[in-house]
């Protein structure tokens, strides 16, 4: 049985007394040698932009070793993406921080690939940590990173390290900036997982720690961490992420994961001399001290962005929904703003439309909405957070089939959360949860997802006020994730034409508010506008 609330107590105290030189009787009462002969991996998952936590991890480190631990960092993705701090350098002040605090072995997340691959390996190459990916191949059918490293300890046990990334990038990711790179997904993962382990065995090594971007979400089997665990024979230890879950041990195995943004950070001890795992737990970073020197390079970071992005250009009467539950399986007043702002920004000029503007109709994914925005003043920064992925606006031409087929299809598995939820505009709809979804057998083209085999649980009810027609043409004003193919919107990639429009999507937004709203969100947006029915 593991001593949580006793452990943790005394890791804090270790950290106080280290990083801030408290009486001489704390330190002298604080053990002496307690961690000699032991290896301490701390480990971090789906930080997304909230850069003031790396000094805490580094806290974390320095009061370990403090006591004599040998300590290995580890981050297994999302790191790149989340708030402005991150997303406006494009993922390269995540990097600047984790070279700061000194990081050991990195994998990655859906979210590094969000600004294109040739921009992840630019991020990279500035790395002083070392990269793991064992499951993404370039088109020369070589791993694009390293799969896995072993590392010594001082004792001369070896711990092999490899990183599996979820093969959700497919389609989390905008497919059209990962051209020419492979997924394995499944079985296929399954196989790449158990290569990767056999080779790592046949050098010898004494333990086996897969860091693992799989998460435990419903949505993500057969590509679920329990899934890879079930199906590989080997992993020792298994340190998790995506689905930002906070455990420690699940379904009998080996495995951890801290939540999200430095709710906690995971710990794991193992003997120096034989690598055995000693115990594993969360510390929870509240209450942990900030160690001085990373500190300052996040509130120069911090300091920098909110000079430009956090200045007020509009303000908010009303509290807008972007709780990540809520614009998963419902309508919310959030995504309808961003709706309308998508519509309102293709139908100004309907010179610029093939088809009449009643024919015209916007869609978000909820899973792009990534914040919620409180009454009072709006930034810059605030809008960037609730959209921080840097997408453009698309028009997307489509059939009145093809439209169905794409609002059922990221509606399959409503009222569960799935990210290509529609948050939409010039359109209702009914979704009725109590049919099942039919799927294909197969999945869409280089996707996780399955197609529908037959509409029947989405009803287009009208369009802007009119009948919907299946084999009329409507424009789809959505983001450029959307339209090639991202989430469950293969049919926005498969239609007859579309284009970008180059403009930032977060602009258009503001651009709307401003224009069109004049500067305040008011009642208009208090409440949802139902243009969504969801039968239970």
């Amino acid at each position: 049985m593991r001593h949580f609330s006793k452990k943790v107590l005394t890791i804090l105290l270790i950290a106080v007394v280290a990083l801030t030189g408290l009486s001489a009787q704390a330190i002298a009462e604080a053990p002496h040698g307690e961690y000699f002969g032991k290896t301490i991996i701390l480990h971090s998952n789906d930080v997304h932009g909230a850069i003031e936590g790396y000094a805490k991890i580094a806290a974390l480190r320095d009061a370990f070793e403090a006591k004599d631990a040998e300590v290995i960092l580890i981050d297994n993705g999302d790191y790149s993406q989340g708030t402005t701090y991150v997303s406006i350098g494009k993922g390269a002040n995540a990097i600047e921080m984790m070279n700061a605090v000194g990081y050991d072995y990195v994998g990655l997340g859906n979210h590094e690939f969000d600004f294109g691959y040739p921009q992840l390996v630019e991020n990279m190459s500035k790395a002083d940590f070392k990269v793991l990916c064992a499951n993404v191949f370039g088109p020369d059918g070589k791993t694009i990173f390293d799969p896995y490293v072993i590392h010594t300890t001082s004792f001369g046990a070896k711990i092999g390290f490899f990183s599996l990334e979820t093969p959700e990038s497919q389609t989390k990711v905008n497919p059209a900036l990962i051209k020419g790179l492979v997924f394995p997904a499944g079985k296929d993962m399954y196989a790449v997982a158990q290569k990767t382990v056999d080779e790592l065995k046949a050098q010898g090594v004494d333990l086996i720690v897969c860091i693992a971007h799989l998460g435990i979400d419903a949505e993500s089997e057969p590509n679920r961490s329990t899934d890879l665990l079930a199906n590989v024979k080997g992993i020792d230890f298994l340190i998790d992420g995506h689905s930002h879950s906070t455990f420690s041990g699940l379904d009998g195995y080996d495995m951890q994961q801290t939540g999200t943004k430095f709710e906690s950070i995971g710990v794991i001890e193992l003997d120096n001399r034989t690598a055995e795992i000693l115990d594993y737990y969360n510390v929870p970073c509240e209450g942990i001290p900030e160690e001085p020197e990373v500190k300052v390079v996040a509130d120069e970071i911090i300091a920098r962005i909110n000079n430009i992005y956090g200045v007020k250009f509009a303000e908010s009467k009303v509290a807008l929904n972007g709780v990540k539950a809520s614009v998963r399986t419902e309508e919310t007043n959030m995504g309808d703003l961003i709706a309308d702002a998508l519509l309102w920004s293709a139908t100004a000029d309907p010179s610029a439309l093939a088809v009449p503007v009643e024919n015209v109709v916007a869609i978000t994914n909820g899973g792009g909405i990534r914040a919620s925005i409180g009454v009072g003043d709006i930034t810059m920064k605030d809008i960037n957070t609730v959209l921080p992925f840097g997408n453009t606006v698309a028009v997307v031409y489509v059939t009145g089939i093809e439209l169905r087929e794409a609002l059922e299809a990221s509606t399959y598995c409503t009222p569960s959360a799935i990210g290509g939820f529609p948050q939409i505009a010039g359109m209702n709809i009914t979704i009725n949860t109590r049919k099942a979804y039919a799927k294909r057998p197969e999945t869409y083209p280089e996707s996780t997802y399955y197609g529908p085999a037959v509409v029947r649980r989405v009803k287009i009810n009208t369009i802007n006020g009119k009948p919907w027609t299946p084999f009329g043409v409507y424009a789809v004003v959505t983001n450029n994730f959307l339209a090639a193919g991202g989430d469950t919107y293969y049919a926005f990639k498969a239609a007859s034409a579309q284009y970008d429009s180059s403009i930032p999507m977060d602009d258009v937004v503001m651009s709307y508010i401003t224009e069109v709203l004049g500067g305040v969100i008011d009642e208009r947006y208090a409440e949802p506008q139902g243009r969504m029915r969801i039968i239970k």
